[in-house]
């Protein structure tokens, strides 16, 4: 495909970069080290030339996306992760290549590893961090994202990232594509895992490629840009959709008899408890500063992490016990279980978050590494517990299954229903302010909408608040009119997470590698891509067929 000139700048280097790499040569000091004076050069230099990546919609990506993916200072104290074997394991097998912020200019031979790194540099720095982002004057998110995270930091991010609601159906894809389904499982989880370290080669062939967008920018010019930034809003966009379902199915199932009748219209429980949902988080949709955000992710993983002890609690302590020996493969739903899995590990659009914001980028590929092997395992056991617990009759979510008179069902349910429902974070004035997850999940949605507003209306209130509340009740109003928790999860994640995980990361990857790239990189690349586009054409297809078979037989 043909790339914009500032496209090329990718891979040619411009008269102006060769001065000023010769005037900082001629500034370095007798030990090698660059003096006071060579620095604040090379920074202004950097600051007097915007990058088309900083200035091309969405300008806002890399902030409102930074809150999935950095763990704000001050921070939990990870050390016991810091000096893992994992890191170890990321400065041999799995460390950095990149000795320069740009690709080598040979990738690894047939005989070497298909991803083997070299030292990467020391600190790759944000470009937000260099080149303050104003998505539009009516729009203020500062946010004190640190860009030194450590190898601790960044396992507990990528847990959090990968470990979501999408852990609740693994019972059911288990149960939708029988036992041999989790061979798909492992599949993906080892084939988004390289996918992964492929986004990081597209990171490091410029300095200023920082995000998702940024690299379909680069690979593909302003279309590619485009194109990826609104299949990833989609998905946020879908995923809220989810909390709505999610909170209205657990909600009901706590308090079946809950109804409302006004004007002639009646809501029973799961669309009642749907509509409180959306009024109760409204207000925090239309927050606009990201500074309250902090500790999102440790109480995300301890949340997913107490769920899944309570299901095990109650099939091993509570005596339910195993009662099915289960489906070894069920081909008719087999493609439902395609998107339940390829879910599990919708986390690409924030991995470039994490990785610039690390201390040491050398060590990502370890932290992928152990974000990848916590969470399949976590998604694994559940499916087999949940599976061999509940059978035939597991739900889309296994807490429904839960016997309701138990304390541990209580605790997985209540933990289910506030946890995407309510955060508490700290504000730069250490004041508790209610925020959601929901809202979180919006935010980025609404930002990149409110970039589009013309700039002679940037500074009025009234715009924002239209916005983020119109999508609020839209993502209402697709949870009521398509109230299927695991299908529209299946359906996600054959279309939307397959193309962000899957197809997108190795077509980037040649694109702007491909001078670069090894006949035995372009084949496990085509492969990828192969596997992931049969998977969401057929996952896709089997969703929408069951949702408007379920939609018809509602009506």
């Amino acid at each position: 495909m043909n790339h914009s000139t500032s496209d090329q700048s990718l891979y040619i280097e411009s008269d102006e970069g060769d001065d000023e790499r010769k005037h900082l040569s001629d500034d370095e000091d007798d030990d090698g080290t660059l003096s006071d004076s060579s620095d604040a050069y090379n920074q202004n230099q950097h600051l007097s030339k915007a990058s088309p990546y900083s200035t091309a919609w969405p300008k806002s990506y890399r902030q409102s996306i930074d809150m999935f993916g950095s763990v704000p200072i001050p921070s939990p104290n990870l050390g016991f992760l810091a000096n893992s074997s994992m890191s170890r394991v990321g400065s041999s097998f799995l460390s950095s290549t990149l000795t320069r912020r740009h690709t080598p200019e040979s990738l690894p031979c047939v005989t070497k590893p298909l991803l083997e790194d070299e030292e990467a540099p020391k600190h790759k720095h944000s470009s937000h961090s260099l080149l303050p982002l104003k998505p539009s004057s009516m729009v203020s998110h500062e946010m004190a994202i640190s860009n030194d995270s450590s190898f601790g930091q960044a396992v507990l991010n990528g847990v959090n990232v990968l470990c979501g609601v999408g852990i609740l159906s693994t019972p059911y894809a288990v149960k939708e594509g029988g036992w041999l389904g989790l061979i798909i499982l492992f599949a993906f989880g080892i084939l988004c895992f390289y996918t992964g370290l492929l986004l990081r080669y597209c990171l490091d062939s410029h300095p200023d490629v920082q995000t998702y967008p940024d690299i379909g920018h680069a690979a593909f010019g302003s279309t590619g840009r485009i194109l990826v930034s609104v299949i990833l809003y989609m998905e946020l966009y879908a995923m809220s959709v989810e909390y709505i379902i999610l909170e209205g199915d657990n909600l009901s199932s706590m308090f079946p008899n809950a109804s409302l009748s006004i004007g002639g219209f009646h809501l029973d429980a799961p669309r009642l408890f749907a509509l409180l949902t959306t009024l109760a988080v409204l207000p925090t949709v239309w927050l606009r500063d990201l500074s309250v955000l902090s500790y999102i992710s440790a109480g995300g993983v301890i949340a997913s992490v107490l769920v899944v002890l309570c299901l095990f609690w109650v099939g091993l302590v509570d005596d339910v016990g195993i009662h099915s020996k289960g489906t070894p493969l069920n081909l008719a739903t087999l493609p439902v279980s395609v998107g339940l899995y390829g879910y599990c590990y919708s986390g690409h659009g924030v991995f470039p978050n994490i990785y610039t914001s690390m201390a040491k980028p050398s060590q990502f590929p370890a932290v992928l590494l152990a974000s990848f092997g916590i969470c399949t395992l976590m998604y694994a056991g559940v499916a087999v517990m949940g599976y061999s617990m509940f059978g035939e009759s597991t739900e889309s979510q296994f807490t429904l299954n839960l016997p309701q008179d138990l304390v541990a069902s209580k605790i997985a349910l209540w933990t289910t229903v506030v946890n995407p429902f309510t955060k508490y974070p700290f504000s730069r004035n250490i004041q508790r302010l209610f925020k959601s997850t929901y809202a979180l999940t919006l935010s980025p949605v609404a930002m990149s909408l409110e970039e589009l507003i013309p700039s002679n209306h940037g500074k009025s209130r009234f715009y924002s608040i239209a916005i983020r509340s119109a999508l609020a009740f839209s993502t209402l109003l697709v949870g009521l009119a398509i109230p299927f928790f695991g299908l529209v999860m299946s359906l996600i994640g054959s279309f939307l997470t397959m193309l962000i995980t899957l197809i997108l990361p190795p077509a980037c990857f040649l694109s702007i590698l491909r001078r670069k790239v090894t006949p035995t990189q372009v084949t496990i690349c085509i492969l990828i891509m192969t596997v992931g586009a049969v998977c969401s054409v057929i996952g896709t297809y089997s969703a929408l067929a069951e949702i408007i078979e379920k939609l018809n037989t509602k009506n």
